[in-house]
């Protein structure tokens, strides 16, 4: 009787909670964009729903949480882009990081934000979309969104999830959230840590599939990856690429560029942070011809050391061009970036030491493939015996794409079930 009474108290907390979300973001809305963005977006929503959707429309609804989760799930949704060609897909985020980068994504004939989960939104969003199957990404969980599927005996899929003894399931006031987890025909999860853990929440239909990313990225070799620029910047040099860095990350990497310039070496420098205050924090601190792409027009690109991208979309294709690849964010606490994404090119890697919630990375290092360093003395080190021995780079980056090609199939998996 306590434990009932408990979840309808956290219940009742829950719903009040995403009210007042609601009403937090329409004051934060006011002075940052990038909340305004997603206020807005979600007060279009039904608008979009109503005018792209008919009564008669079979529909499929994918949801992801932001970017990353859509990487991640897109191998999957291609596959049922292609077995369901006459469905209706809708894409839904709830990040504005996620939407404003793939609202024209070709995967879905409509991407929109996803409402806040209210029960009136969830109810009036599932009675609009009606998906005969709905796919969720990793970890965002949304009750409401979920029961009025449930409720609609409507198919609910969960993939790539991960589970931690940290997270809400866990904790006496995730009972909702835990509760929602059981609305999930199935379940898919990337490690047998994960399914252990989803067990002792009485989750059953659990699948240790793996994680799509690997798919994902695998898929990449198949596609075309020239840039004729970046082959101009590079011709036949040693080329390190350094992907999604932050501060922290291009302050070292920095003070290596200007203090080995005796290095027949080229850089290519793709940071997180776009802004044009963080682009020129890196060109004035180095001390070597830097060129940015905005204004490589009309440039002789092989007589500049460093080419700085400040753009974004290009960087998976760059990394084919990377003889040793940094990815950044293990540096700070922002939370590492995609190392996948390098390591299915053949080569070594160097991230950051703070990389606690990436298993892949604790993996890729006992492989050998992925070096983690603390300071800039390691940097120094381990940058530059890559940079001198030939045989140490080709023999780390084989054993990152011999990683790639184990850990796919995920997707082979996903869909297997999905089309029983």
């Amino acid at each position: 009787m306590y434990f009932s009474k408990n979840i309808i108290y956290v219940g009742i907390l829950y719903n009040l909670g995403i009210y007042f979300l609601g009403f937090i973001l329409q004051i934060v809305a006011l002075f940052n964009e990038k909340i305004r963005l997603g206020v807005k977006g979600r007060n279009e929503t039904f608008k979009k729903l109503n005018q792209h959707l008919k009564k008669e429309d079979n529909t499929l609804w994918f949801h992801c949480a932001s970017l990353g989760e859509f990487e991640q799930g897109l191998p999957v949704f291609k596959e049922l882009r292609t077995l369901y060609p006459n469905h209706k897909i809708v894409l839904s985020f709830f990040s504005p990081s996620g939407y404003e980068i793939r609202k024209n994504a070709d995967v879905a004939d409509l991407v929109v934000y996803l409402p806040l989960d209210t029960k009136s939104n969830a109810k009036r969003f599932i009675d609009l979309v009606k998906p005969e199957l709905t796919i969720f990404v990793k970890y965002d969980i949304w009750p409401n969104m979920l029961n009025a599927l449930n409720k609609r005996k409507l198919r609910a899929i969960l993939i790539s999830a991960t589970f931690r003894k940290n997270q809400s399931y866990f904790k006496f006031y995730g009972s909702k959230t835990k509760k929602a987890l059981h609305t999930f025909e199935h379940i898919f999860v990337q490690n047998k840590s994960s399914k252990t853990l989803a067990n002792t929440l009485g989750l059953k239909n659990v699948t240790v599939a793996g994680d799509t990313r690997f798919d994902r990225v695998n898929n990449q070799l198949n596609q075309d990856n020239t840039l004729d620029f970046i082959s101009n910047f590079k011709q036949d040099k040693l080329c390190v690429v350094i992907g999604s860095s932050w501060a922290e990350d291009e302050e070292l990497l920095i003070k290596f560029i200007n203090n080995n310039q005796n290095l027949d070496v080229k850089y290519i420098i793709a940071p997180h942070n776009i802004k044009a205050a963080q682009i020129q924090n890196i060109t004035k601190n180095l001390n070597t011809e830097t060129v940015l792409f905005s204004q490589k027009e009309g440039k002789l690109l092989s007589n500049y050391s460093v080419f700085v991208i400040d753009t974004i979309g290009l960087l998976s294709k760059i990394y084919a061009y990377a003889d040793i690849a940094y990815v950044g964010g293990a540096m700070g606490n922002t939370g590492l970036h995609n190392i996948l994404e390098p390591a299915v090119f053949g080569v070594p890697i160097i991230i950051g030491s703070n990389y606690k919630n990436f298993p892949e990375a604790y993996e890729m290092i006992d492989n050998g493939g992925l070096i983690s360093i603390k300071n800039f003395n390691e940097l120094e080190d381990k940058l530059q015996l890559l940079i001198e021995n030939k045989d140490k780079r080709l023999q780390q980056g084989t054993l990152n794409l011999n990683f790639i090609k184990k850990n796919k199939g995920a997707v082979i998996q996903i869909i297997n079930y999905i089309r029983k």
